[in-house]
């Protein structure tokens, strides 16, 4: 009896020993154990299947119309450093023998807007090229021609002949906003078509210094050199900005972006196509921002408008009655903010529009009607 005791007690021991280990090693060996149907096991414990976040249909949907952008362009390299001296330099220059020409290359991208071969790019991707090459995600490449450009903008229109061209939606509604998820493609350095993810940062960014006319997305989605011209798109694929520059101290992303929004490139865009230029509203007059001490001193209650500080001879303001002085307080019913809403609110406006000026003028309130002009050609400001 003492001895079938013992093998029993044995038994059971050895049971219990090969039940521990597989309940240790090998627990869904065991009977209830098996985690059920769309469950994940992490860290031995099961879960809920977490949705996974993908922005993969949108770039589908968006990068075969992003173009990589190549341009040629011949410099004259001078032999030996040139002096200081502005006339010296421009002299030596002229002479035979001091430079020498050399090819330069540059890249950037291009969005294709339209099935017929339209391109719309930065103007700095493609000033001053003497050739300009276009490769598309599918590996066709094609010479490309300027249509048009906007230096003040900063966008430039460019044409191919291909045929079977994918085409980018631009976002009818214009609905970006603070917080809003984007992405940016594009061809940083060289290394190819790349696709980086980000938020809006802040909309209506201008005083950066980068074109006349400013009025930009910022976006932390990485934008590196080569990235200009590139598509800026929402979570459903459309296009909702043009890349145009970085705030950076290093020549890379350090998460400041900007993109031109997709409503002004897309008017641009259109009267580039149909008349080869853009024609702006104008008034023949240079608008300043009221600073607090302006305000203080015309004894205004806020710093809102703009203040008139040059008015052109001859010009739409001038044969309206508009004075240095002149504070502008609202265009045609809506308040002005500040100068650069007045540049913006004009732009768009067709020439032989009797615009309703909103003024202040020693402290009386006037309505003045000015017959809206078209701006003059302007070059690229200086430095860009």
């Amino acid at each position: 009896m003492r001895r079938l005791w013992l093998i029993f007690a044995q038994t059971v021991t050895v049971c219990l020993g090969v039940l521990f280990l597989v309940s240790t090693l090998r627990p869904q060996w065991l009977p209830g154990n098996q985690p059920p149907a769309g469950n994940s096991v992490a860290g031995g414990a099961a879960g809920p299947a977490l949705p996974v976040v993908s922005y993969a249909s949108a770039v589908a949907r968006a990068a075969p119309s992003v173009v990589n952008v190549y341009t040629r362009k011949h410099v004259d390299v001078p032999l030996v450093p040139l002096p200081a001296d502005p006339a010296l330099r421009q002299l030596l220059r002229s002479l035979p023998g001091f430079t020498q020409r050399q090819n330069s290359t540059s890249l950037g991208s291009g969005v294709i807007v339209r099935a017929d071969g339209y391109i719309l790019t930065n103007y700095h991707v493609i000033e001053s090229a003497d050739s300009i090459e276009v490769s598309l995600r599918d590996g066709r490449q094609a010479a490309a021609r300027i249509v048009g450009t906007d230096p003040e903008s900063d966008l430039a229109v460019l044409k191919i002949d291909l045929d079977k061209l994918p085409t980018i939606v631009f976002d009818p509604e214009q609905s970006v906003r603070v917080g809003d998820v984007v992405l940016a493609i594009g061809n940083p350095f060289g290394v190819g078509q790349t696709t980086t993810q980000g938020i809006v940062s802040a909309l209506g960014r201008n005083r950066l210094g980068i074109n006349t006319y400013e009025d930009f997305i910022q976006t932390d989605a990485a934008i590196n050199p080569g990235n200009s011209g590139g598509a800026l798109i929402d979570t459903q694929g459309r296009l909702v900005g043009i890349n145009t520059a970085i705030y950076s101290e290093t020549g890379g992303s350090l998460g400041i972006g900007f993109a031109i929004p997709s409503g002004p490139a897309h008017q641009i865009l259109n009267q580039i196509i149909q008349s080869g230029h853009v024609q702006r509203g104008w008034l023949g007059l240079e608008p300043q921002d009221i600073t607090p001490d302006l305000a203080q001193a015309f004894h205004l209650g806020s710093a809102q408008g703009a203040i008139v500080a040059r008015v052109l001879p001859r010009g739409p303001a001038a044969r309206a009655g508009v004075q240095v002085g002149d504070i502008i307080q609202s265009l045609d019913g809506q308040p002005v903010r500040d100068s650069f809403d007045l540049l913006n609110r004009l732009a768009p406006l067709k020439a032989g529009h009797v615009a309703r000026l909103g003024v202040m003028r020693s402290g009386k309130t006037l309505a003045l009607d000015v017959t809206v002009g078209v701006r003059p050609a302007a070059q690229r400001p200086a430095g860009h």
